[in-house]
Parts: structure tokens; sequence; C-alpha cells
């Protein structure tokens, strides 16, 4: 489109669109309610609006840009494709673009699944792949039931939604995802992730559960619309433990943590897991749409026709997923957004530690979530707030770098028991009573200030009380300083207009013993 000339006709353009947008979409429009931009250009991690303001996007199309924006490499592997005049969509056919893509992404699995997998080309969002994933187990192993977890996402069709934490099927087992700062035991660490596995056991091989054994056990090793909560990698390795010893699937959704987000090219690698089943979208297709099923090749017992979709032959979209995932593997990028997401999360935390509306600070790789919470509110007693195993909450406490908080260790070491002797034990100990209840509209205040900043962040989490970070792999050290600047400087303007209402509140609402308001001097 045309270069803007002035910003009286850049500003008309911006919000001519946007009037637009509001009258003709659906209200179950999401991203375009928060970020009222109109991008027009885009290069790395920078987006530039019809208004002519710039952005730093740490959003990355919900973790589609591995590589960023129009990266060179990418823009090369689809002129390449269109240069040479191969068709773009051929279903399920046989082309020497899809034989590069499987060859590349063959490279880069699990060497254990790699050596006997198989791929399935589904439809062309991650959905499409939880779906195809499912009925591919379901048809394997006879079973129609599924394990998933609390938390979870697995996208937006009836089937995913089912798996997902905001839907309740009765074919769908929902089991505690471990973590530990709102953990469901109320004790975090090593012992609530053996509680979990515990738990898992338990609804597995006891016949009075009411859970058959299921067709498939789906999680996420990183949650990311669920809070961007890492699996801790002893719990993964015993669901695959578990799961194994019962002839159970286990797959592994790597939709947004594939591709090197995590610090490792995929998150199961980080804990050494090999899946019987991967799902894999988003960043694969190199910011196009594809989707892909890698499965065990015991499983594939599939009639020609089953899990089919009339876009998986997106030749544009292999050719752009081979550029990018050859570029993470030859340089590294997956090593790269480790030290880098450690070093951010670091900082992160000095300021978690200067602004209390902080909760914690966690993830994993330049997958990186920001929990905001509500000091006024009472600490919650465990998790939810229901309670499980009648264990209170000890695990609040300031992580460490291994991202296991002291305060839960040092609660595990003495054994707590019920609710009220946890507490009392606490109280001895120092330890903090527990997290905050969360406070979602602190973390979209931090949304709106960082966007006034050109800033461009996403919220997650159980009540959209987490600031989540995706920058491409491709920032550099510079970007990620601006970035953490800029989102700094957010939550600093909002946790003292925070404070300062909150001081408001309580002097208005001060009253003397009598009942006579009692006025701030001066």
């Amino acid at each position: 489109m045309p270069a803007v000339r002035d910003s009286a006709g850049a500003s008309f353009l911006h919000e001519g669109i946007l009037r637009r947008q509001s009258a003709r979409e659906s209200a179950a429009r999401t991203y375009a309610r928060a970020l009222p931009i109109v991008p027009v250009r885009a290069r790395g991690l920078t987006i530039e609006g019809a208004d002519g303001r710039r952005y730093l996007d740490c959003l990355s199309g919900a973790g589609t840009l591995a590589l960023g924006h129009n990266h060179p490499v990418v823009l090369e592997a689809i002129r390449k494709v269109l240069d040479s005049g191969a068709p773009l969509n051929v279903l399920d056919l046989a082309t020497p673009v899809k034989d590069a893509f499987t060859t590349e992404l063959f490279q880069t699995l699990p060497p254990e699944l790699a050596d006997r997998a198989r791929v399935q080309f589904c439809g062309p969002g991650g959905t499409d792949a939880v779906e195809a994933a499912f009925k591919l187990v379901r048809a394997a192993t006879g079973h129609t039931g599924m394990l998933a977890f609390t938390g979870a996402h697995h996208g937006m069709t009836d089937t995913a939604l089912e798996a997902s934490a905001l839907a309740c099927d009765m074919r769908v087992a929902r089991l505690p995802y471990p973590q530990d700062y709102r953990c469901p035991f109320g004790v975090g660490g090593a012992r609530g992730s053996e509680l979990a596995a515990r738990w898992t056991e338990s609804v597995l091989d006891d016949p009075e559960s009411g859970s058959p054994l299921p067709a498939g056990m789906i999680l996420e090793p990183v949650q990311g619309e669920g809070g961007v909560i890492p699996a801790p990698d002893a719990w993964m390795r015993r669901m695959r433990e578990i799961t194994a010893a019962r002839s159970i699937p286990l797959i592994a959704d790597e939709v947004q943590t594939g591709v090197g987000r995590t610090g490792a090219f995929w998150a199961v690698d980080h804990s050494g897991v090999a899946p019987d089943v991967m799902v894999l979208s988003k960043a694969i297709g190199g910011s196009l749409p594809l989707a892909v099923v890698v499965y065990r090749d015991d499983l594939d017992i599939g009639e020609p026709g089953a899990r089919t979709g009339t876009f998986r032959g997106n030749q544009l979209a292999m050719a752009a997923g081979t550029a990018t995932l050859a570029y993470v593997r030859e340089n590294r990028l997956a090593e790269r957004a480790a030290a880098l997401g450690s070093r951010m999360v670091v900082q992160l935390r000095e300021l978690a530690r200067e602004f209390p509306v902080i909760g914690e600070v966690r993830g994993r790789g330049l997958m990186i979530g920001v929990e905001f919470v509500d000091l006024e509110g009472d600490s919650e007693p465990i998790g939810d707030g229901t309670g499980v195993f009648g264990l209170a909450p000890v695990g609040a406490g300031a992580a460490t770098d291994s991202g296991r908080s002291g305060a839960a260790d040092a609660a595990a070491s003495r054994g707590l028991g019920p609710v009220e002797d946890v507490r009392r034990q606490a109280a001895g100990l120092g330890l903090p009573p527990g997290p905050r209840p969360p406070a979602p509209e602190l973390a979209a205040a931090v949304q709106r200030e960082c966007l006034r900043r050109g800033l461009i962040v996403e919220l997650g989490g159980r009540h959209a009380s987490v600031v989540r970070l995706l920058p491409p792999l491709t920032i550099t050290d510079e970007q990620a300083a601006a970035v953490l600047d800029r989102l700094s400087d957010a939550v600093k303007t909002v946790a003292q207009r925070h404070a300062r209402g909150d001081e408001t509140h309580q002097q208005r609402h001060r009253t003397s013993r009598h009942g006579v308001r009692v006025e701030r001097a001066g």
C-alpha cells in the first residue's frame, strides 16, 4: 500500500479501518479488542501501524513467528516456490517441497520417535492436528476417553475444547497439572509433582474412579494459555512411565512450544521424553498455516481418507516451514532462546522484588509469563480455593533460578499436614501464607500501558492475570533491553496508580472510633 504522507491522513486511515472492523466483524474477535492497531508493515520484532507508530511485537502471532516478521530466508523460500511455477495446493500428493519439509522436520525430532515415525498432514491449524491425534489414538486403541490437564488449551473445535480447561465432557478426565505458585496440593516443588503423578495413577488404577482406560493422554510441556507454566521435567518423565506401563499413547501438544521457543527445539527435549504422538503447528509453517501430527508407526492403522483436510498440501507453508526449521537448527536459536530467556527472567524477578503486584515471574526460554496479584485480597488457601488433600499453600516465596520456590522446598522437607497445622508451621518458619488472588484488571492495565509505549504483549492464565512475552527467537540483546524497559515502565506506572488508588480509597473510608471520618492532614 502507498506510504502514509501526513499524520492527519494516517490517523484518518487508522480510525476508519478500526471503525469498519468493529461494524463488520464478529463479536468473537479477541486480539483486536485489546490491541487496537492496524499493522501495515513489519520486519523482525517491529510492526508499523497505519497511524505511523512503531511497535515491538512480543506476541509474534501467538508464537507463530519464530523468526519474526518477514524474515529474509522465509521470503526467499516463498518466492522460490512462486517463481518455479509449482502448484500451490496439491492435497496429499508427493512434491519436492513436501519431501524437503518432511526431511528437515525428521532431523529435529526426538531420536526415539524419529527412528520409527510417521507424519500426517492434516488441516492448517493446531486444532486440526489435535483432532487428528485424537482420532488416531482412538482408532489405534479402541478406547474413546482421553486424559487431559487443568489449565490446558488444545484448540477451539468441539473435540479440542473437550480436552481444554473451559469445557466439561464425560469422555475427558482432567488431572492436576503441577506448578509451584498455585500448586493444587498446596506444597509445590517435587512433592507437589509427585502428588500429581500419584493422582494420575489413582485415576487409572482405581476401578471405581469412573475413568476407564483412555485412548490417550494429551499434555502441554509448557502451558501457554494456562499462564506460562512449565511442566517439571521429573513429572514429565513420570507421565511417560505411567502411560507406557499401561499402553496409553502419550500426546505432546507442541503447537506453541515447538521450534526452539522454550530453549530446546521441542519442549519435551528438556525432560528427555519421547512421546508417542506430537501435534505441531504455528512456527512449523514459517508464519503460514500448516499443521502435522507425528506419531509412532505402530499407531498407523488409519484407513485412506481418515483425518484429512483440503489445505493439507499448502506448498508455500511447507517451503516457509522448511526454511524456518533449518534456520533455527543451523543457527542454534534454541540455545540462544534459553540463554536470553534466562537473563530476561532474572531481570523481571528483580522488577517483581520492587513491585509486589507481580506475584511470580516464570517461563522457559522465550516463553515468559508475569503474573499480577491483588495485594488487598486475602492469600488464597490452596490453588483455586477449594483445597485438595487437606494441604495448605506454602510455596509462594520468591522463586529460585531453577523456577522452584525456596518456601516450597522448606515446607516439603517438614512434611506439612492439615490446613491449620500448615499455617501454624508456615508462620513459625517465616513462610508466606500463599499467593495473593490473581489481578486480571492490573494485567490488562499493564497491557494497555505497554501498548502506549509501543510494546505488544498478550494476556493469559486462568484469570487472564498473566502478561505473556513471546518474542521472536531472532530478538537481539538491544531489543530485549528495550522490551524490558518498556514493560518495566508500564508496570511502574500501573503499580503507582494502583497504590494511589488504594490510598485514596482507604482515606475516604477511614473513620475514627466514633464513626467520624478522619481527614488526611495537609
